[in-house]
């Protein structure tokens, strides 16, 4: 059962979805489709039940909040997509920068730049480039902040976002929001 305030949103709810579909999610507005989509990705907790995904598997998710990234570079925040990936870099970058790393430390980042590479890491910004350009978001912005883009390129590099490092599972909470065209050559 998932409540908000006294209002019940979903009451004995089961669903499985099947590998290699499409589903949809349709009602009213307030009827509770962001907040049931909150709850499969995780954002929030259910009030009762648990959500299960299959070990290994990594969930992607394009938000209706286009001004979550506004002080982010628009290459970074498409890279933030995969997030495991994403932490690994700050982390090693971090070691790297730290004029006192220690003996520790730089094992430590050894081990970091191994699990990074094998992420696919070392081709992450070429990769987060390709798509947003695919997606018509010019080279020339691509090291600008978001906050300089307009409405239909915040969600373009978004939708970047959510497809960068080619995820298992994929959320789109009302992806034409302020979208007038997508052109997209993967």
């Amino acid at each position: 059962m998932q409540k908000y305030g006294k209002r019940i949103l979903f009451d004995d709810v089961n669903v499985r979805f099947n590998n290699g579909n499409c589903y949809g999610v349709i009602g009213a507005n307030g009827a509770g489709k962001s907040t049931f989509l909150k709850i499969l990705s995780g954002e929030l907790e259910p009030n009762t039940g648990k959500v299960h995904i299959e070990p290994g598997k990594r969930m992607a998710v394009l938000k209706q909040n286009h001004f979550e990234y506004e002080e982010e570079q628009v290459l970074n925040t498409v890279m933030m997509g995969h997030k495991e990936m994403y932490d690994i870099m700050l982390e090693k970058n971090a070691i790297y920068m730290n004029p006192d790393a220690t003996e520790a430390d730089g094992l430590k980042a050894a081990e970091l730049e191994n699990t990074y590479g094998e992420m696919g890491g070392w081709e992450a910004e070429s990769n987060a480039a390709e798509l947003l350009s695919n997606m018509g978001i010019p080279e020339a912005v691509h090291y600008g902040l978001m906050k300089d883009l307009t409405g239909a390129q915040k969600v373009k590099v978004l939708l970047a976002q959510a497809l960068f490092g080619e995820p298992d599972i994929l959320l789109l909470d009302e992806p034409t929001n302020d979208l007038t065209s997508v052109h997209l050559w993967i």
